[in-house]
């Protein structure tokens, strides 16, 4: 596998250096891509795909694969959780960037034109960051290559699955979100929790790349593993505090919850109730914010529809 870097020196700010692996199997199949570390702390998808590059043979590969372990370079060295330490701005909102824009979008537009518009397909590992507790799951979008997107998030192997769609597209100007904008299937991938670099998530993120690899033909079916179905939704609903507070979470993710359920209360710097949060439909909370600090309009939870 060759090993190479990539340099963003064009940027309104300081350089970045992008390491990234491909390789050419010897028979004609697509050009996979996959990325980690679109947000700097999540550890799980970069240390799968660290193992990845380490143990893959290329002698069974059909096609070609680009891997690229850490996409944000300024968040990971800064160890900054979701966004850009330059200007503050989510790179994961930033898809597919402006070489004019901001400083993050200015690198948004250099890792798009780089990794993702040249690929036929690209996956997306990320994980709980530092704050978030997260139940596994995969994301993909509204798009004409719907069905070969969810067809990777199926292979994954995570136990739930959320279909976006355009008309309410909860997180815009992700890697899959634009990727699916210019006819490439993609999928977002989440598996691990709260910044940690458990094993058991690494696995599961470095199987779930292996899953897909097969159903694409790219690696002999025998480096999959049988998963079950996963519940699909069809959307999800994110929920913000409306208030600054200390945040009690009143649920776990991936239970069940109905319309009305209390999901948590903001409290006063006293302990008395600020605001209580109550489902507002049926659902799956995947993710949720696991610190108690929370500033007004701060992110909660991501409750996927029943």
């Amino acid at each position: 596998m060759d090993r190479t870097t990539l340099t963003l020196d064009d940027l309104p700010g300081p350089p970045v250096e992008v390491p990234y692996a491909s390789v050419t199997g010897g028979n004609a199949g697509p050009h996979l891509t996959v990325v980690a570390g679109v947000h700097g702390a999540e550890y799980t998808g970069m240390a799968a795909l660290l193992r990845l590059i380490a143990t893959l043979d290329a002698r069974r590969l059909r096609g070609r694969l680009t891997v690229v372990p850490v996409l944000n370079q300024p968040a990971f060295w800064a160890r900054t959780p979701f966004v850009v330490p330059v200007d503050g701005a989510n790179l994961n909102r930033s898809f597919p960037g402006d070489p004019a824009g901001s400083y993050t979008e200015a690198l948004a537009h250099g890792l798009f034109e780089a990794f993702i518009r040249p690929t036929d397909v690209l996956v997306d590992l990320h994980a709980g960051d530092l704050p978030e507790a997260l139940e596994p799951f995969c994301l993909y979008e509204e798009s004409p290559v719907q069905e070969q997107s969810r067809a990777l998030a199926l292979a994954y192997g995570t136990g739930h699955v959320v279909r976006q769609s355009r008309a309410a597209r909860t997180v815009g100007g992700s890697t899959s979100a634009a990727a699916a904008d210019i006819g490439v299937p993609a999928i977002t991938a989440e598996i691990g929790a709260n910044g940690i670099c458990d094993p058991a998530s690494v696995a599961g993120h470095l199987q779930g790349v292996l899953n897909v690899l097969a159903s694409l033909g790219m690696l002999p079916g025998d480096v999959a593993v049988p998963v079950a179905a996963p519940v699909e939704h069809e959307g999800w609903v994110w929920l913000r505090s409306p208030v600054r507070g200390f945040w009690q979470a009143a649920v776990a993710v991936g239970a069940d919850v109905r319309t009305g359920d209390v999901l948590g209360v903001l409290l006063d710097p006293w302990g008395a109730e600020l605001h209580r949060v109550v489902a507002p439909a049926d659902g799956v909370p995947l993710f949720l914010t696991s610190s108690p600090a929370v500033d007004a309009d701060g992110l909660l939870l991501g409750l996927a529809r029943a």
